[in-house]
């Protein structure tokens, strides 16, 4: 998504310019091209030498200093910008730019940008001087300007020693902020409904049965679908995946068993468009869960669990499916891969299923890699090479869900 694309970082002089190093980092490694401008109090809080180093070019931070590249370097940036990061953004900076204000390296390169590039705007300052009237203000006026996205800070501790709404949000909240407003939104008003994770079913009070699932997959196909518009709910088992609810468009319900995932996924589904069905479902709960722990007796060398099926989320699913509605499907195979799959899109009406085999290396449970082949119900195979859960996220929507 990123690679070959200009990103202009623009700093203001907060202390919590200190995450802008692993945000450059961030940047550069998923090959983007960095260019930094700042005001010459944020050289206080980061280095000129550590902001050059990463991005591999000079900072602009004097306008008549004369080491810069051109005599007009508010100008020349904003041309070379696909789009422009303000992080932080002080009261200050916020306060000249809702003006017109431009009297610095920062402020006349952002002046002129926002007239004409993309601008993402991460406000970072103490929480009263964020509540103060004038700010609130000011943080009106910017997010009515077209190309302008302010972020909404965060709350917590204050470098000042209190806490408070006002933090920067971290560096990689930032990175997909960025990711985000530069994605075509060709997802736009649609309503996607999506599984993630594994599900955890109670023996006693510490012990479950599960699966290896971590729920990268799921979590990077809301991503994607986030990334192009889409409103999502996102049903996800237990798993330390997060999802940045940047626009406000992730409805996220967390459930720990196969029963709580089948029913939030039946009262989504009348009001869903797309429904990816990318969670690793337990396919069996125990009969009863016990009220104690269970404890091994003495001499004891057996113990018989009673099982019984959990509901098939997707073939409910696609038993109540209407008319313009589509239905994607995952499925983990260890034989006869595809014959298998294959039946699984047909018995469950399913427009699509992506096929994952344990036997490729680096796909499967718990890696940021994989490698699938999806099959259509119209009778397209789709075999996808090895790649990073994110760019198979990305084929996934691409090839299914238009």
């Amino acid at each position: 998504m990123l690679k070959g694309k200009h990103i202009l970082i623009g700093i203001s002089g907060g202390i919590a310019a200190y995450k802008v190093p692993e945000l450059i980092r961030l940047f550069t490694k998923a090959g983007a091209e960095v260019r930094v401008t700042s005001t010459r109090h944020a050289l206080e809080f980061v280095t000129e030498m550590t902001l050059q180093t990463l991005s591999g070019h000079s900072v602009y931070s004097d306008v008549f200093a004369a080491i810069n590249e051109h005599a007009t370097e508010h100008i020349s940036l904003p041309e070379w910008a696909d789009i422009m990061l303000v992080a932080p953004a002080t009261a200050n900076v916020l306060g000249k730019t809702a003006a017109g204000i431009a009297d610095d390296a920062l402020t006349t390169t952002l002046c002129s940008c926002v007239a004409r590039r993309p601008v993402v705007i991460a406000p970072a300052m103490n929480d009263k001087m964020w509540e103060n009237p004038a700010v609130q203000k000011t943080i009106a006026t910017l997010r009515k300007w077209e190309h302008v996205t302010v972020l909404e800070p965060e709350e917590g501790p204050l470098a000042c020693g209190t806490s408070g709404k006002g933090r920067m949000p971290e560096a990689d909240f930032l990175f997909e902020a960025v990711q985000d407003v530069l994605t075509p939104k060709t997802m736009s008003g649609k309503r996607v409904l999506i599984t993630a994770g594994p599900t955890q079913e109670k023996i006693d009070p510490v012990r479950y049965l599960s699966n290896y699932s971590t729920g990268k997959m799921g979590f990077a196909l809301a991503r994607e679908c986030v990334r192009r518009g889409a409103e999502i709910t996102l049903v996800s088992g237990p798993t330390a995946e997060r999802i940045h609810n940047i626009a406000g468009l992730v409805h996220r319900i967390d459930v720990q068993t196969a029963q709580e995932m089948h029913d939030a996924a039946i009262s989504a589904w009348p009001q869903t468009d797309i429904a990816i069905l990318c969670a690793a479902v337990a396919d069996f709960t125990p009969e009863q869960e016990a009220s104690e722990k269970i404890k091994k007796q003495s001499g004891q060398e057996h113990l018989t669990l009673s099982l019984r099926t959990t509901p098939d989320i997707a073939a409910a699913l696609g038993a109540n499916k209407q008319k313009g509605q589509r239905l994607i499907g995952f499925a983990l195979e260890t034989q006869n891969e595809e014959a298998n799959a294959m039946r699984k899109l047909t018995s469950k009406h399913m427009d699509a299923i992506v096929l994952n085999s344990l036997r490729d290396e680096g796909a499967g449970f718990g890696t940021d890699t994989n490698r699938v082949t999806i099959l259509t119900s119209d009778g397209r195979h789709i075999a996808l090479p090895l790649m990073s859960k994110a760019d198979v996220a990305k084929d996934i929507v691409e090839a299914i869900v238009y």
